[in-house]
């Protein structure tokens, strides 16, 4: 068996993977594993993180899904490993998904990731820093973006990626509704709407995922 430092297998899917990936749950397997073992050796995955890759990473991405319409072109800023644009990609195949992340040795993985998915008809792999990406990168629907930076910081950098009257998706802790207080009239003084708290997967995960809504109005 390999060591946590080799990288490791994941835990078997849970019973929610299937609900949410459905016939793609295989390749949601199969993204799990290169989570555990490759990006764990790469330096991209924590090692403690592989028992818990399901619940914490790849399901707590994919309900965010909930909140995204039907067709909707997404960017996902600051992707790191692909979360949560990956798994939104595999549990929503409606979407067109745009990974934006800085680091080369990220948009490597991420390159390797799309094609072992099949995923190169709907996702694109861009290296940039955010505020690098306008005029380079269309306007999308829908910007998310996981575990990014404080609500200020986070509007500044993805606001401008989204098309007037889209929406950017933050996902978040229990420091949720303390952000907003402390950064929404930042929010609104960049051209966002009053920032909104969802809880995601509730009934289907043990711990829904916080997300934070912000729309475009400017």
């Amino acid at each position: 068996m390999s060591s946590a430092a080799d990288g490791e297998l994941p835990p078997p899917a849970p019973a929610a993977a299937e609900s949410l990936f459905g016939p793609r749950l295989p390749l949601a397997v199969r993204y799990a594993r290169m989570l555990t073992t490759d990006a764990v050796v790469r330096g991209l995955v924590g090692p403690r993180e592989a028992p818990r890759i399901w619940d914490r990473h790849l399901l707590n991405s994919a309900v965010v899904g909930e909140l995204i319409p039907a067709g909707a072109s997404v960017i996902d800023v600051g992707s790191g490993a692909g979360l949560p644009g990956v798994p939104l990609a595999l549990a929503r195949p409606d979407l067109t998904v745009t990974l934006v992340e800085s680091m080369a040795r990220r948009t490597e993985f991420l390159t390797e990731v799309v094609a072992a998915l099949s995923l190169a008809d709907r996702v694109t792999v861009v290296r940039g820093r955010a505020e690098e990406c306008p005029g380079r990168v269309p306007p999308a629907a829908v910007v998310v973006a996981r575990a990014l930076a404080p609500l200020d910081r986070l509007a500044a950098w993805c606001l401008p990626l989204a098309e007037v009257g889209g929406v950017v998706l933050a996902v978040k802790g229990a420091s949720a509704q303390e952000e907003i207080a402390t950064h929404a009239r930042a929010v609104r003084r960049l051209g966002g709407s009053q920032p909104v708290v969802h809880r995601c997967g509730v009934g289907l995960l043990e711990v829904p995922a916080t997300v934070v809504e912000i729309h475009r109005r400017r």
